[in-house]
């Protein structure tokens, strides 16, 4: 891999593993400040619990998009395991495709849905829900194409860096 593509790939990382921790702690706090009110003052922020689980998807697609990116995603690939060499890869190779055909599929029919809500007015704690929900194709479409190529890659092991070392 060239030099610019890796430093291109290590700040995409760090992207995405910032916003994915971003997320997850203003969920931390908005759901923290919602258990404070309720139970202390018997109050609450109407638009709070909508847009944690709008948080929550965002979070699991990110997530998904991270254990694709290190090699730690649920495989169901029992028939790995009892076979080495060029079938083993082969065997990788067909799975992480057929992984990759399912998200471009979801991401698909994410579309459909997004499509479905866009200039539809309705809202989710005033964010409209189509942007809301545009993380579905979004997500399953970089989760196919990171199948894709993770398929034609080597496998990660916990012998590798998940990131390559430090850049100038």
């Amino acid at each position: 891999m060239s030099r610019p593509a890796g430093r291109a790939l290590v700040w995409l990382d760090r992207v995405e593993t910032g916003l994915i921790a971003l997320l997850v702690l203003a969920m931390v706090v908005l759901a923290g400040a919602q258990i404070v009110l309720r139970n202390f003052f018997e109050t609450g922020l109407e638009w709070a619990d909508p847009l944690l689980r709008a948080m929550v998807l965002w979070a699991a697609m990110l997530g998904a998009l991270a254990a694709a990116r290190d090699d730690k995603h649920i495989g169901l690939d029992v028939l790995a395991h009892f076979v080495h060499g060029k079938t083993r890869r082969a065997i990788r190779i067909v799975t992480l495709l057929f992984a990759a055909g399912i998200s471009a599929t979801m991401a698909w029919y994410g579309y459909g849905l997004v499509q479905l809500d866009f200039g539809g007015g309705n809202t989710v704690a005033g964010i409209p829900t189509w942007l809301v929900e545009a993380i579905i194709p979004l997500g399953f479409g970089l989760l196919a194409l990171r199948f894709a190529l993770r398929a034609f890659l080597p496998p990660r092991n916990e012998d590798m860096p998940v990131l390559a070392p430090e850049l100038p």
